[in-house]
């Protein structure tokens, strides 16, 4: 007797193959191969209807969809098991969000807040710190400010402003040793003053070390222009070079004044000084370079010195003096042929001429068309006025110089500082 339902099926159902566990289970088979067959009665797979990972949310626009992608209507793609668990969504896309064009590779950073996007300028101490007037220095805007117990403050004096900004170009920041040159054909000009000077004016502004070194084998004067604190000289600095291995064993040969100037004297003896060669200036500056950020050179009057050449291969920028009077500017301008027909014509670009005043009254030469020839050969040119402090010839101090005379300074070390940044070092 047979049942209902094998009645309604038509008579017994035969019993499903049954497919070894073995075979079943085996490596050559996989999830998307065909599953066992079964019977009638058994329950079917539900269809899982997968959410749209890139589906917009309610009353926003639909996102794009990225290249490769099946448009609306196409999904799920050709292929897809339905056995495998369903895909998650992707989260959501910030705001500002574009998509990466088809074959490149997506940004992670896109529409995220980048560095310095809030302005290059608003974590700037001049943004965020309320700027004050700076002190007046000199005039009657430092009378009313002291006068009023510093409760009002005009501000500094278009003066004192130029002042801070050549001090500033003064300290620019200096790369391994400068070597300066100071030339000149005719004596009397002033050159050893000006390296005094000069000097001075840097080793009072700047923190590191000055040094002026004599090179002058006719008894040079440059030793005079400070307070001698030592006999030593040149020559004991070379005899004892192999015994110097720190700044306190060179200071030991230098005299120092109230600028901070170092004075490395020559031989006063011209018999010996002569035999001061290049190779013995050499050796001095390359001693002297490890110890000093700054060497002014006080050369003589004649370019055909054994030291000459040595001074000239090793300079970093060249200062030519001269005066105000005709023959002391044909002899500068002189002293700037020879070097340019000599293979110094690169030094004598970068050089700057002082025309120095050394007469308390004015001549009849007309300085500017004087400063307009030299302009034309060399980088700048700087005037220096009389100062009767300097004619004395005596110690030169810094305090006891015209404000004129101090600010003409400032400017000539300003000027020398400008080429600080190129590529002037070996």
């Amino acid at each position: 007797m047979t049942g209902p339902s094998e009645e309604a099926a038509g008579g017994p159902q035969p019993e499903p193959a049954q497919v070894p566990a073995a075979e079943l289970f085996s490596e050559e088979r996989t999830d998307s191969a065909p599953h066992p067959g079964t019977g009638p009665y058994d329950a079917q797979p539900t269809q899982v209807v997968q959410p749209d990972p890139y589906a917009a949310p309610p009353g926003q626009p639909a996102l794009p969809q990225p290249h490769g992608y099946p448009q609306p209507g196409g999904y799920p793609p050709q292929g897809y098991d339905q056995n495998l668990p369903p895909l998650q969504p992707e989260p959501g896309y910030p705001p500002g969000y574009q998509q990466s064009p088809p074959g490149t590779a997506p940004n992670p950073l896109q529409g995220l807040p980048q560095p310095g996007s809030s302005g290059p300028d608003e974590l700037s101490t001049a943004h965020l710190v309320k700027q004050q007037k700076r002190a007046p220095q000199s005039g009657w805007r430092k009378a009313v400010y002291r006068g009023s117990g510093k409760l009002v403050n005009p501000g500094e004096s278009p003066a004192d402003t130029r002042r801070r900004e050549l001090i500033a170009r003064v300290n620019q920041p200096l790369r391994g040793c400068y070597k300066i040159a100071m030339l000149s054909l005719k004596g009397g000009v002033g050159k050893t003053t000006t390296t005094t000077t000069l000097g001075s004016t840097f080793a009072s502004l700047r923190g590191d070390r000055v040094v002026a070194v004599d090179a002058n084998p006719d008894r040079g004067t440059l030793s005079q222009k400070i307070a001698i604190e030592t006999t030593a000289t040149v020559r004991h600095l070379l005899r004892d070079a192999d015994k110097i291995t720190r700044y306190s064993d060179v200071r030991s040969y230098t005299s120092q004044g109230a600028s901070r100037l170092e004075i490395l004297a020559s031989e006063q003896d011209p018999a010996v000084s002569e035999a001061f060669s290049e190779t013995d200036y050499r050796r001095t500056v390359n001693l002297l370079e490890h110890f000093y950020n700054i060497v002014l050179t006080d050369c003589g009057t004649g370019l055909m010195h054994s030291a000459m050449k040595g001074v000239l291969d090793v300079a970093d920028s060249l200062v030519v003096v001269s005066s105000g009077s005709v023959d002391g500017a044909r002899s500068a301008s002189a002293t700037l042929d020879w070097l340019e027909a000599h293979g110094y014509g690169d030094l004598v670009k970068r050089s700057v001429v002082v025309i120095n005043s050394v007469r308390p009254k004015g001549s009849s030469v007309d300085l500017d068309k004087l400063s307009a020839h030299f302009g034309a050969k060399v980088r700048a040119v700087c005037r220096i006025p009389f100062d009767p402090h300097l004619e004395e010839g005596a110690e030169i101090e810094l305090e006891r110089l015209a404000p004129v005379t101090r600010l003409a300074l400032l400017e000539l070390a300003a000027t020398v500082a400008d080429g600080f940044g190129g590529q002037q070092y070996r």
